[in-house]
């Protein structure tokens, strides 16, 4: 990546709402280049003052739920309200070429060329949770910038999906009716998480399934969420015939307006630090050259696994 730019050169382009700039500072950050990361690095501290005014916003969903299609439409809807609006989509990497397809730019047309509006893919990489190992630093980059409202689609349902609720204000599970077992297969974890859960796809003959499904949901909330302030609704929409939208803004703005706490930003902050610093010992540990010899010592005198892998973790620990 060419780099001819300063810190002093990126913070003030993000100050002064530069969209060029803010892309490129996310490919900054999102580099493993050393100096690139020391780079980055010392840009987010220079913005870190700018950022805490946008509404932070997850949202995940099973494949083919239409999270794109939803975030098109309802971003438009957004904006028509007066809002900007950063869509941080995550797209899945293959595990056997490291390609990612990115495609969610090409699904959003009419939102990735708004002027109001900022559509950013980015491979997820070899990251769990849904999210990219550098989604939230390319977040605290859009809050800087001053978008009112940044939404983050992960790339799906998952056993670990739920790590975007960890950098969130605010969780949407979108879901679609007529799936039959769909309450079966998704874990329970990101329903328990979840601020609102949205029925996509209400219209024309799924409309009776969908208000079937909009009950089941209701009534699993019900059993798995704990009962605390908020209470997470149940909502339908189409994203096809855009209706809907009024009712799940009113909801996510009564949550920001009455019930969110910006303190709670403090328990996502020390989630983050953690896996930075997990992250870190993760990176050193593959970059050992000692430990591949002792893997392969291990597997060939194919002894007891589990006490073998116990003495490596004790001799790094010395």
């Amino acid at each position: 990546m060419k780099n001819d730019l300063t810190v002093k050169d990126y913070f003030q382009g993000i100050k002064n709402r530069d969209r060029s700039v803010l892309a490129k500072a996310i490919t900054l950050i999102e580099s493993s280049n050393p100096e690139h990361q020391k780079k980055a690095r010392s840009l987010l501290k220079e913005i870190i003052p700018l950022t805490g005014k946008s509404k932070r916003i997850g949202i995940s969903g099973t494949p083919g739920v239409g999270k794109s299609t939803f975030l098109e439409n309802f971003g438009m809807h957004l904006i028509g309200e007066g809002n900007s609006i950063a869509v941080l989509a995550i797209d899945p990497t293959s595990q056997i070429t490291g390609g990612s397809i990115l495609g969610d730019k090409t699904r959003m047309q009419e939102l990735s060329v708004h002027e109001n509006a900022f559509v950013r893919p980015s491979p997820n990489g070899n990251s769990l949770g849904g999210v990219a190992s550098k989604t939230r630093e390319a977040m605290l980059l859009c809050d800087a910038f001053g978008f009112d409202i940044i939404f983050i689609e992960t790339v799906g349902v998952g056993q670990s999906e739920i790590a975007v609720a960890n950098i969130v204000d605010f969780f949407i599970l979108l879901m679609q009716p007529g799936s039959g077992d769909e309450l079966q297969g998704i874990k329970r974890g990101i329903l328990e998480v979840s601020d609102l859960v949205v029925v996509n796809k209400a219209d024309g003959n799924q409309l009776a399934s969908a208000k079937v499904a909009q009950h089941d949901y209701k009534r699993s909330l019900e059993v798995l969420q704990e009962k605390n302030v908020w209470e997470t609704s149940v909502l339908l929409c189409s994203s096809l015939k855009k209706t809907g939208f009024t009712e799940i803004g009113s909801n996510i703005e009564k949550y920001f307006s009455e019930y969110f706490d910006i303190k709670a930003r403090e328990s996502q902050t020390k989630t983050w630090l953690k896996e930075l610093i997990v992250q870190r010992f993760k990176d050193d540990l593959l970059s050992d050259e000692l430990v591949d010899e002792q893997i392969a010592d291990l597997i060939a005198k194919q002894g007891d696994l589990l006490e073998g892998i116990n003495q490596i973790y004790i001799g790094l620990k010395k």
